[in-house]
């Protein structure tokens, strides 16, 4: 499959993480880290996949964020004074290891009475149970610092001794919030990171409670629930509530909640032990070293990768897994003995141990335990913690794990390091370019990469996501067999989703087939033009760098910016934009180029057109090898006999003069016949009809004389009149950009919008405006230009000049135009009939349009001219002949070959 998609990948260098050299430098980065104190261990809640029995790293957690509905239930509590405070969760299976519960300090409560009973909830949460107290009346308003210290009954037996330990108990928690529930939060220290550290800002020795095992099921701590995955509970905790009287009320609550990234499984949060990176301690220096980082697209660096990096928190790096590089930290299993040893090579545990490790994993590496050296009696023993690391910690190793640095190749990972480039998917902000960042700060103190690009992901119609399941996505086998491997390469890389945007991918396969219109079918399209003719007429073509003519002057310079733009862009890593310039290259090769070319090439006797075109095509080749490196390739071999375009040097073209002069005029002749053709459409003016005259006014239209022939023959028109003044033909209006005016200049847009209409403005030299006492820059107004009424005509694009067509239509101009018309009939009838190029024709035809007869008549040296046509013949015979419509009515024509 790398093959077939032209992907060059260096399979004799491979690296594999679970080989012996990769995993040593897995465990030296940690040891390293750890001598520098940037390691420790800790007991805190984490996110916790039960599916896959293991933590989750903070960042790991954004990896899997889903829409989930679940039951909101209020509960009743009852305090030592008697009073019920009603309590608002979404967790209805951690009610069993309720602890604490948890008001705001400063939130205003209110006390509500109904037949003696008396309920406590936030005031501004009120009106959400209306009808559960809508028999209650207000006794009294407190503050929340009124009810921390209050004590209150325990709703589950089961914890219920720790009541003597200082649980059961309100305290304050500054995450309370009236925005939903009652302003009460139950806690679960076990179970909620909020509620951990409320529990431990309230006394640090406060008892954690966390009877779930690692498969998210209850342990005998909860022998109601027993051996049943917490998540099922919810609904035989929510039904005993009710059945005891304490459900207030039931309701569904839809938000984002975190699943797990490899289990599509949601989330537990789970007090544990684990090892962390003390982030923290070099957060400001993974900020600075971000900034070295040309991101592509450019808003990453201070956007989603540096806010991300400037909220970053220490990283849980240990996991409950057996596969995966162990964690290299031995302790002593006597507490009365306590040491750690951690190791930072095969060989540093073989000095230490005595063991001669060969591998790593689990379980062979559990088998190293030795006595501990604190421990006079030696009875106590070193045995390795279970944990393993987690994946992203190899994934941010591979820098160094990839070369069993810095046991081997120092000096080419110091000559190597950081890497020139790397790309990955935009949700790696989160993965890998996170841990790459980290490891690379803490141990290094430098960025891992130079160059990212964060590419976007590709969609299914509609906006879903790839699947599977769901096969919404064309079979890149099918695609690569019948649209092929270099129109799959150009639909991605040419679109926005190496600009990190997503692209949807129709199931047929159809946007991928439109791509190659844009660049690999006119590319193919220049090509087979040149070797049908330089093979028609026997031609060897060769590389030049100049030539006399206008056109040939003009691609070439044409072709030379071509190579530094592309060069430039992707240097720059902007693949999609270097693209761009190859699709609009393109377009000028065989839509101006080679099209006002064309007679040259059918006469076959200007070596210099089939030099320049050679030239253009074995350079386009090189340059955009890259981009389509299949097409390049045919072409590059077709044209050369080399061995491979990806062999050569990318292209020097010094040797072609720039012209930047040339390319401006010749680009505004372009525009000009862009715009005149334009207005033929708007007055429903075909391109073969002939025109009196166009008419172009500007500052730079005089420039243009020595072009006249060539826009005359191009707009169909037989005069060209260059004017510099355009006052007679069109005005000059200032269009405001008001939305970039009014986000700068609100309070002035009235003064500026009146001035505007009545032309009170004047221009600056730096291209800025005065208007009303107001200076606007260039990217908030433009002075287009107006054709004046009575004219037909356009400005320019670029509002530097119009274009004027006399649009009058005369006999004369109608038979010139019906002559062009039967040329072009006859030419698809050659084509049609499989005619070779060179083949002379004997011409018939028949028509009772007196106006038709008369146009052939007239034209007919230039019909034969055109089609190649020894004679021309009225027929009424024919056998099957072509009918057409000419000049409004029916005619008939056939051709055949002279003899």
């Amino acid at each position: 499959m790398f093959k077939r998609i032209g992907r060059w990948v260096d399979f004799n260098h491979d690296y594999k993480t679970m080989n012996l050299s990769f995993m040593e430098s897995v465990i030296h980065n940690f040891k390293e880290l750890y001598d520098k104190g940037l390691v420790y261990e800790d007991y805190r809640v984490l996110p916790y996949s039960w599916a896959a029995e293991t933590p989750l790293s903070n960042f790991e957690v954004n990896l899997g964020y889903q829409d989930k509905t679940d039951n909101a239930i209020t509960v009743m509590f009852k305090l030592e004074n008697g009073d019920i405070i009603l309590v608002w969760t979404t967790t209805p299976w951690t009610l069993p290891s309720n602890l604490m519960l948890a008001v705001g300090k400063d939130i205003d409560y209110v006390v509500m009475s109904e037949n003696g009973q008396e309920y406590i909830l936030a005031e501004a949460r009120l009106g959400s149970y209306k009808k559960q107290l809508q028999n209650a009346t207000m006794v009294k308003k407190i503050k929340g610092s009124e009810l921390i210290g209050m004590s209150y009954k325990p709703m589950f037996p089961y914890f219920k001794h720790l009541a003597e330990k200082g649980a059961f108990r309100v305290l304050a928690g500054d995450f309370v919030s009236t925005e939903d529930g009652t302003g009460v939060v139950h806690i679960a220290p076990g179970f909620g990171q909020d509620d951990f550290e409320a529990c431990r800002a309230y006394d640090e020795n406060f008892p954690v409670v966390c009877p779930v095992d690692e498969a998210g099921k209850f342990t005998a701590e909860i022998p109601d629930y027993e051996g049943k995955q917490v998540f099922e509970t919810n609904e035989p905790i929510m039904q005993w509530l009710k059945e005891n009287g304490l459900l207030v009320k039931k309701e569904q609550y839809t938000h984002s909640y975190p699943f797990c990234w490899r289990t599509d499984t949601p989330l537990m949060y789970k007090a544990m032990s684990s090892w962390f990176v003390k982030v923290t301690d070099f957060r400001d220096d993974m900020v600075k070293n971000n900034q070295e980082i040309n991101w592509i697209p450019g808003h990453i660096k201070d956007g989603r990768f540096g806010k991300w990096l400037e909220g970053a928190r220490d990283w849980s790096i240990s996991r409950n897994r057996f596969w995966g590089t162990p964690i290299p930290v031995w302790k002593s299993d006597n507490p009365k003995f306590p040491r750690i040893d951690v190791f930072g090579s095969v060989e540093d545990i073989k000095e230490k141990t005595g063991f001669n490790v060969d591998n790593l994993h689990k379980p062979y590496i559990d088998d190293v335990v030795y006595p501990n050296p604190d421990d006079p009696t030696g009875k106590t023993m070193m045995r390795r913690v279970p944990d393993v690391f987690d994946c992203w910690f190899e994934s941010g190793s591979m820098p160094y794990a990839q070369v069993h640095y810095p046991f081997d190749n120092k000096e080419w990972f110091e000559n190597h390091f950081p890497a020139d480039f790397i790309v990955e998917a935009i949700d790696q902000t989160r993965g890998w370019f996170y841990t790459l960042t980290v490891l690379s700060t803490a141990l290094h103190n430098k960025p891992a990469f130079k160059n990212c690009i964060c590419t976007g992901l590709l969609m299914a119609e509609g906006g879903q996501k790839l699947s599977k399941r769901l096969k919404n996505y064309p079979d890149p086998n099918d695609i690569l067999e019948t649209i092929g491997s270099d129109a799959l390469r150009w639909f991605l890389i040419s679109s926005p989703v190496l600009k990190g945007g997503n692209v949807a991918v129709d199931k047929e396969g159809k946007e991928i087939a439109k791509a190659a219109r844009k660049a690999l079918i006119p590319f193919w399209n220049a090509y087979y033009f040149f070797t049908l003719y330089a093979n028609a007429e026997g031609i060897k073509a060769e590389e030049i760098s100049k030539s006399a003519d206008v056109l040939d002057s003009y691609i070439l310079a044409k072709l030379k910016a071509l190579g530094a733009e592309v060069k430039k862009d992707m240097g720059d890593y902007e693949i999609a934009r270097a693209c761009v310039a190859v699709e609009d290259f393109l377009e000028i090769l065989n839509n101006w180029y080679i099209r006002r070319s064309r007679a040259r090439f059918w006469d076959g006797e200007d070596l210099s057109a089939f030099n320049t075109l050679y030239t253009v095509l074995v350079n386009v080749a090189k340059i955009a090898a890259p981009l389509m490196p299949f097409m390049c390739e045919f072409v590059y071999k077709g044209l050369t006999g080399g061995e491979s375009v990806h062999l050569t040097d990318v292209p020097n073209l010094s040797a072609i003069a720039d012209n930047a002069a040339l390319i401006a005029q010749m680009d505004m002749v372009r525009a000009i016949s862009s715009v005149a053709k334009a207005i033929r459409e708007e007055h429903k003016l075909r391109n073969r009809l002939p025109l009196r005259a166009m008419t172009i006014a500007g500052d730079n239209a005089e420039t243009l004389k020595d072009f006249a022939e060539a826009l005359k023959d191009e707009v169909n028109v037989k005069d060209v009149i260059l004017k510099s003044d355009i006052a007679d033909v069109a005005g000059r209006f200032l269009y405001l950009k008001t939305p970039l005016i009014g986000k700068r200049l609100g309070a002035h847009m009235k003064d500026i919008m009146a001035k505007s209409k009545t032309n009170e403005w004047s221009q600056n030299e730096d291209g800025t405006l005065a208007i009303a006492g107001q200076t606007l820059f260039a990217e908030e107004y433009e002075l287009r230009l107006v054709i004046k009424d009575g004219m037909s005509g356009q400005a320019l694009p670029d509002n530097t000049a119009v274009v004027i067509l006399d649009t009058t239509v005369d006999e004369a101009l109608e038979k010139e135009g019906i002559a062009r018309d039967f040329v072009r009939m006859i030419q698809a009838l050659r084509k049609t009939k499989d005619f070779d190029i060179t083949d002379r024709i004997k011409l018939f035809y028949s028509s009772d349009n007196a106006k038709v007869k008369a146009a052939v008549l007239e034209y007919a040296d230039y019909i034969k001219e055109q089609v190649l046509a020894l004679e021309i013949s009225e027929n009424t015979a024919f056998n099957e002949p072509t009918v057409d419509e000419l000049g409004g009515s029916e005619i008939k024509f056939d051709v055949i070959k002279a003899a």
